[in-house]
C-alpha cells in the first residue's frame, strides 16, 4: 500500500513536469533546446522508471488478489466443512449463510434457509428470546447464549440446543453480523440466557441419510396409486373427502383437513383427520374461512407451502383463544385448491399438516398433492 502511494505520488509530480513543458512551442527559440532535452529526460524517465514501477505494482496486485481469492476459497471450504452448525445472521435473525450441519440441525436445505429468518425453525416458545439475544450482540453488547428448541417433542435431546451467539465486524459490511452456533443441548446445560460459556461437548445424533431421488418418486407413485383407489371406491361424492383423509393421513401427513365450498360461497369442513384429542374437535368446528390459505386456495386457486410458518394465526385459534398452529406444532403446512383443471370454480381445498420433527413438505411432494387434488375435484363432480 505504502509503495502504491508513493508511486502515486511520483506520477502526479510528472504529471505537473509535463504540464509545463507543453508550453515550450511558445518559448523563445533560445529556450526551445533546454525545454526539449528535459522532455526527453522525462520520456527516458517514464520509460525506463515510471512502466516498469507500474508493472511490478500491478504484478503484486495481482498476485495479492489470487493469494486473497485462495484465502475466500480456504475459508469457505472450512465454513461447509465444520462439523457444527454454524450461521451467520443479521440483526432480524434472517441467515446470511449457514452450513450443511446447520441445516441439517434445522431441518431444511442451507440454500432454502439463506435469506429467511432463523425463527422460523425455533419452536414458538423460543422465538422472542432468540430475536431478542440476536439483537443485543448486534448492537454490540457482548457475546451471548441461550438454550433454543426445535419444534416436536424432545428425542435424546435432538430437540434442545445450545446457541452460542457473537458478533462479527467484515470489513465490507455495513453493520455487524451475529455468527450462531448451535449445539446439542446436554442433560445439564443451562436454559438461561447470559453471556456465553463453555458448551458441554455432546456427542451428534446420528442421523439417517436421506432416501434417494428414486425411492422419493416410488413413494410418491404409491401414494398417487393409493388415493386413487380410495376415491374410485367411493360410492358417492359425499364420501370422497373421507376417503382421500383417509388415504393420506398418518403415511403422509399429521393432519388432513377437507373443506368444501357450498352454494353461495360459503365453506364447510368436510373431514378432519388428527390424533385424538380437544384440538381435532376444535379444527372440527372451525369456520374454514379462519384459515387463509384456505380462502386463497378457494378464491384465487393458489397453492401454499410453509415450511416453518411464522405467522401464529394462520390456522385460527381454538375455543381458548391459543392458535392452533402452535398448539398442533406444526412444522410445514401445504394447502393446495379442489380443482379438475378445466376452467371450473374451485371446490374446495386440501390441507396438511406434517407436525413436530417430521421432514418437511417438499416439492415433489406438492406436485403429487396437486395431482391428488385434480383427482378428487373430478370425483367430487362424480366424473
Amino acid at each position: 500500500m505504502a509503495q502504491a502511494e508513493e508511486f502515486g505520488g511520483e506520477l502526479a509530480d510528472f504529471r505537473r513536469r509535463v504540464e509545463e513543458l507543453r508550453s515550450a512551442p511558445a518559448l523563445p527559440e533560445a529556450d526551445r533546446l533546454p525545454a526539449l532535452e528535459a522532455a526527453l529526460l522525462e520520456l527516458r524517465h517514464a520509460a525506463e522508471v515510471l512502466w516498469p514501477r507500474y508493472q511490478e505494482l500491478a504484478a503484486e496486485q495481482r498476485r495479492a488478489g489470487r493469494e486473497e481469492h485462495h484465502e475466500h476459497r480456504l475459508l469457505r471450504t472450512l465454513f461447509q466443512r465444520l462439523p457444527v452448525a454454524v450461521a451467520l445472521l443479521d440483526r432480524d435473525t434472517v441467515v446470511r449463510r449457514c452450513n450443511p450441519a446447520a441445516g441439517q440441525v434445522l431441518g431444511m436445505r442451507a440454500g432454502y434457509a439463506t435469506g429467511r429468518a432463523l425463527t422460523g425453525s425455533l419452536a414458538h416458545g423460543c422465538r422472542g428470546a432468540f430475536r431478542s439475544q440476536v439483537a443485543a450482540v448486534a448492537r454490540g453488547e457482548g457475546d451471548r447464549g441461550l438454550t433454543v428448541r426445535l419444534p416436536g417433542p424432545p428425542r435424546h435431546g435432538g430437540t434442545a440446543l445450545r446457541a452460542t451467539l457473537t458478533a462479527l465486524r467484515p470489513p465490507h459490511e455495513p453493520g455487524a453480523i451475529v455468527l450462531a452456533v448451535f449445539q446439542p443441548a446436554g442433560p445439564g446445560a443451562p436454559g438461561e440466557t447470559g453471556p456465553a460459556g463453555p458448551v458441554a461437548a455432546v456427542e451428534r445424533e446420528e442421523r439417517r441419510p436421506d432416501p434417494s431421488e428414486a425411492a422419493r418418486g416410488a413413494e410418491l407413485m404409491d401414494l398417487l396409486d393409493g388415493t386413487t383407489t380410495a376415491l374410485l371406491g367411493a360410492d358417492s361424492p359425499k364420501e370422497v373427502p373421507q376417503r382421500v383423509a383417509e388415504a393420506l393421513y398418518g403415511r403422509f401427513a399429521d393432519w388432513v383437513v377437507v373443506d368444501a365450498a357450498v352454494p353461495g360461497g360459503a365453506l364447510r369442513r368436510a373431514a378432519v383427520l388428527a390424533p385424538a384429542g380437544r384440538l381435532r374437535d376444535a379444527v372440527a368446528g372451525q369456520d374454514p374461512s379462519s384459515w387463509p390459505p384456505v380462502v386463497d386456495a378457494v378464491r384465487h386457486g393458489g397453492t401454499t407451502l410453509r415450511v416453518r410458518p411464522e405467522d401464529p394465526g394462520l390456522l385460527g385459534r381454538d375455543g381458548a383463544g391459543i392458535p392452533v398452529l402452535v398448539r398442533a406444532e406444526v412444522g410445514s403446512l401445504l394447502c393446495v385448491p379442489l380443482s379438475d383443471g378445466g376452467g371450473g370454480p374451485v371446490l374446495g381445498a386440501l390441507t396438511l399438516l406434517r407436525t413436530g420433527g417430521r421432514q418437511a413438505f417438499g416439492l415433489a411432494e406438492t406436485g403429487a398433492v396437486e395431482r391428488i387434488a385434480r383427482h378428487v375435484a373430478l370425483a367430487l363432480r362424480g366424473l
